[in-house]
């Protein structure tokens, strides 16, 4: 089923698919919530998902505030207008950036959280650095130059060696991103806090998915972060960088589905 709503009187896109306890699935940067395709038709049969595409992103329009809690909001607004007293929240990359400042916020909300390539600390000086490179090139260059720069590089030498389709299609996918769009997520990563603090603080289970080969996400920053909550969930991709939905989707299938399955009494 395809929806929207009116946040601040722009239009926000979202999908739900699917039977049983809630969970949402929220996409990272230069991705729409179809990168989530393949979750979604394992998933469907025993879970609804709810896939927006963030401000900026496939069918939503930027928002005001592009800030990492200003797209939680937004996350928020669809939580309630679905009538969801908590759900699961899994965000990959970028998306779960924003699904930390969601829980920050409403921690009520957020009954277990995924972290699919991602991380709570926030950026180093040099990562800082590159991404402000990043910003250049596209205000430079436009958007689709940067993508086809950027992209090849989230996926894993394998994968490129021997799936190169699936990089093709996914630079193929991108093809309406704005300039616009990608500066201000790559701004809002700037500027984002470190939140290491709120899986200290949580009893919510957490699921970190990592990818070996990620240079987004480094594999090393991802399990440092595995010990510190109560209960976590943990998979090392072994074939996979930074897009493990797309490289790895029948091992990632199956990591969500368990992780979903063994926490019915959180929903």
């Amino acid at each position: 089923m395809k929806k929207s709503i009116k946040y601040q009187n722009k239009k926000i896109f979202y999908r739900i698919t699917g039977n049983g306890n809630r969970v949402m699935f929220v996409h990272g940067f230069g991705e729409d919530g179809n990168v989530f395709n393949n979750q979604v038709e394992y998933l469907k049969d025993k879970f609804q998902l709810i896939v927006p595409d963030l401000p900026g992103s496939g069918q939503s329009e930027l928002i005001e505030d592009m800030s990492m809690e200003g797209m939680a909001e937004v996350l928020h607004s669809i939580i309630h207008e679905e009538n969801i007293d908590r759900c699961p929240v899994i965000g990959h990359s970028m998306g779960g950036y924003i699904t930390l400042a969601l829980m920050d916020a409403y921690p009520n909300h957020v009954s277990a959280l995924g972290l699919f390539h991602s991380t709570t600390f926030a950026d180093t000086e040099e990562k800082k650095e590159t991404r402000r490179k990043g910003i250049e090139q596209t205000k430079q260059y436009g958007a689709m130059s940067f993508i086809k720069t950027a992209i090849p590089n989230l996926f894993s030498q394998e994968t490129k060696d021997e799936r190169p389709e699936l990089v093709d299609e996914q630079i193929a996918s991108l093809h309406n991103f704005s300039g616009e769009a990608l500066v201000s997520y790559y701004e809002a990563m700037i500027q984002r806090p470190d939140r290491t603090d709120l899986l200290r603080n949580t009893a919510a289970p957490v699921l970190f998915i990592v990818g070996k080969y990620d240079r987004a996400v480094s594999p090393e920053d991802a399990l440092k972060q595995s010990h510190i909550p109560e209960k976590s969930y943990i998979h090392l991709l072994q074939h996979s960088a930074h897009m493990g939905m797309l490289e790895e989707p029948v091992i990632c299938d199956v990591a969500i589905e368990n992780f979903l399955l063994d926490i019915p009494t959180q929903f």
